[in-house]
């Protein structure tokens, strides 16, 4: 009886958990270029330089900065929730995730070496990067996320044919 129970809720948990990590993954590396470009303004070029050279557990702690800083934020969006305003909770939800991925890519790019000199992060990092690998190949297998490229596709074709037909012409 319990393994009925469990078996949905395992499902349920690892689509939520893949949707969270899609997310991060589709905006991980231009967000990090964005922060990239941003680093390269001479007021951030300085703080840059100064994060490169941290020491393994102080890059630790900036590391976990963007999470603790976006916390009162989340709070914000949950209570607009609570009263009602659930659309702009939902916004300020989305935008801080945007934010806090940003950061966190352009921090993690640059802490990067110093965090994986600790021996407990670099195994788990590790662990991390298998574990998220299988869980996007289990979603990039399944029949919904083909069939949404499929479409995706058919729709490109379709969009790309209309920009080929002229003005006085129609498309079929």
């Amino acid at each position: 009886m319990l393994k009925l129970i469990i078996a949905p809720v395992r499902w349920l948990l690892r689509v939520i958990l893949a949707l969270v990590i899609l997310f991060e993954e589709w905006g991980w590396e231009p967000l990090q270029r964005a922060m990239a470009a941003l680093g390269r303004l001479p007021v951030f070029r300085h703080l840059e330089a100064l994060l490169r050279r941290l020491p393994p557990y102080a890059a630790l702690a900036v590391f976990c900065l963007p999470y603790l800083a976006l916390l009162p934020v989340k709070l914000l969006a949950l209570w607009l929730i609570g009263i009602g305003r659930a659309g702009l909770g939902v916004a300020v939800i989305v935008l801080a995730k945007l934010i806090g991925t940003a950061i966190l890519a352009r921090l993690f790019a640059l802490t990067q070496p110093a965090l994986m000199r600790l021996a407990w992060f670099a195994r788990w990092y590790g662990r991390w990067t298998v574990w998220k690998q299988a869980l996007l190949h289990w979603v990039r297998t399944s029949a919904v996320w083909r069939t949404a490229r499929a479409w995706k596709w058919r729709l490109r074709r379709l969009f790309r044919r209309g920009e080929t037909a002229g003005p006085d012409e129609k498309s079929p």
